[in-house]
C-alpha cells in the first residue's frame, strides 16, 4: 500500500500576526510537492487567521484540545470549536504535553477519541526520553502509548501518529535515518500483532525531532517513515524542502 507522505509544522507557542502572515505567504507561493500532505499546526487563538490566508490544500491544525464538547473547562478549546474556526486536525498528546502538563497516557486517548467523534483529523504523538532511551526502554514506552491509544481508537483511518524521541525535539540531536526506522518498523509490527495488518499497512507514522532541510531527504528515504512533524523549522523558509523531501 502506498502511504500518502504526510508533513505537519507545528508552531508551538510562536507567532504574531505579522509572523503568521509572513509564513502563510511564503508556503501559499511556494511549490509544494503535490503528493505531500501538508499540515501546519497553530496556536489556537490564530486558527481563524492561518485558515484565511491559506490555500486549500493547506490543512490547519489545532496544537491541543479537551476530551469534551464544551463546558466548565477554563482555559480549554474544544475539538468542536477548532473545527468551527477553520481547523481539521489536532496535535494531541505532544511530548511538552505529556512532560510540561502532565498529561497521562489515558487522557491522551480519551482526548483522541473525541477529536476523531467530532470530525476532526488527529496527529497522535508518542516517544520515549533520553533516560528511557538509554536504559534501552525504548520499545517498551512507544508500544505503551500506543497501547493505551489503541483502547479508545477503533477507526483509524483519520490517524496519524507521530514517533517523537523527546531527547532529539528541539536539541539539535536527531535519531539517526537508521534509528528513526527501527522504531518505526517494530511499531508497524506492533500493530499488525496488536490491532491488525490493515492498519499496520496503512497507518501513516511520521519522526519528529529536529528535522531539518539538511536531513529530511535521508530520513524520507526509509521504508516506514511516512512524513515528519516539524517544530522549529516549520517557523523558517526551510519547512517547504522538508515539504518537499520526497520530490
Amino acid at each position: 500500500m502506498v502511504r500518502k507522505f504526510c508533513v505537519g509544522g507545528n508552531w508551538k507557542m510562536n507567532g504574531d500576526k505579522a509572523a503568521i502572515a509572513e509564513i502563510c505567504k511564503s508556503l501559499s507561493g511556494a511549490a509544494l510537492d503535490s503528493n505531500t500532505e501538508v499540515v501546519v499546526g497553530c496556536p489556537a487563538l490564530y486558527v481563524i487567521y492561518a485558515r484565511g490566508l491559506l490555500p486549500n490544500t493547506i490543512s490547519v491544525a489545532g496544537q491541543n484540545a479537551y476530551k469534551v464538547a464544551k463546558g466548565a473547562f477554563t482555559g480549554e478549546v474544544s475539538p468542536a470549536m477548532l473545527k468551527d474556526a477553520g481547523a481539521d486536525w489536532v496535535i494531541l498528546g505532544h511530548s511538552e504535553r505529556r512532560q510540561i502538563f502532565k498529561e497521562s497516557d489515558e487522557l491522551i486517548g480519551e482526548k483522541c477519541a473525541h477529536a476523531l467523534a467530532e470530525g476532526l483529523k488527529v496527529i497522535a504523538c508518542i516517544g520515549e526520553t533520553l533516560e528511557e532511551r538509554e536504559a534501552g526502554k525504548t520499545e517498551e514506552v512507544v508500544f505503551r502509548q500506543t497501547g493505551v491509544l489503541s483502547k479508545h481508537i477503533k477507526d483509524w483511518s483519520n490517524v496519524v501518529l507521530a514517533y517523537e524521541p523527546v531527547w532529539a525535539i528541539g536539541t539539535g540531536k536527531t535519531a539517526t535515518p537508521q534509528q528513526a526506522q527501527e522504531v518505526h518498523a517494530a511499531l508497524r509490527q506492533w500493530l499488525t500483532k496488536n490491532i491488525s495488518q490493515a492498519v499496520s499497512d496503512s497507518l501513516r507514522i511520521q519522526y519528529g525531532g529536529s528535522v531539518t532541510a539538511a536531513n529530511c531527504r535521508e530520513l524520507a528515504s526509509q521504508p516506514d517513515i511516512d512524513g515528519f512533524l516539524v517544530g522549529g523549522a516549520s517557523l523558517k523558509p526551510e519547512f517547504i524542502d522538508i515539504v518537499n523531501a520526497k520530490k
